[in-house]
């Protein structure tokens, strides 16, 4: 049984979204505009991750793409799986080993990472192009009943 999500659940689901896609955009520009794909590189080769070249232009086009289209609300189910996986990598290679808490600590990785997962679970709300496509595509596929003059 399905019910209707309350105007306050979408309002929600926006906020979550914004809150998600704006953190990624910002960490996924920092990675290319400032660490550059050199300097991600390096870090994933730091921690044995295979393929650092490509496990780097991965972890940017997951985090500032899939950030931009959070905050759109677009493809957003499958990104947010994207997300919360390249969340799980972070936490357990990086912060795992370093305890709960913040600095360095794993707190906010797993947040995002369940976060993101609950995106996905939920899907984007009202407000998203995901939305929009969704109500347009089953508009255009009602049958028209009228009868012709």
């Amino acid at each position: 049984m399905t019910t209707r999500h309350s105007i306050w659940t979408d309002r929600g689901l926006l906020l979550m979204r914004l809150a998600l896609g704006l953190i990624f955009v910002m960490h996924g520009g920092q990675k290319l505009f400032v660490m550059g794909h050199a300097g991600v590189t390096g870090f994933m080769a730091s921690l044995g991750l295979p393929v650092p070249a490509i496990s780097a232009a991965l972890l940017i086009t997951v985090e500032f793409v899939g950030g931009l289209a959070l905050l759109a609300g677009v493809f957003t189910r499958g990104t947010a799986l994207l997300i919360a996986a390249n969340m799980l990598v972070a936490t357990v290679t990086v912060h795992l080993a370093n305890g709960f808490f913040l600095p360095a600590g794993y707190e906010f990785t797993v947040t995002l990472m369940l976060t993101s997962l609950a995106l996905m679970m939920t899907g984007p709300g009202a407000y998203s192009v995901d939305a929009w496509l969704s109500h347009r595509h089953h508009v255009e596929e009602r049958p028209d009943y009228r009868i012709a003059a």
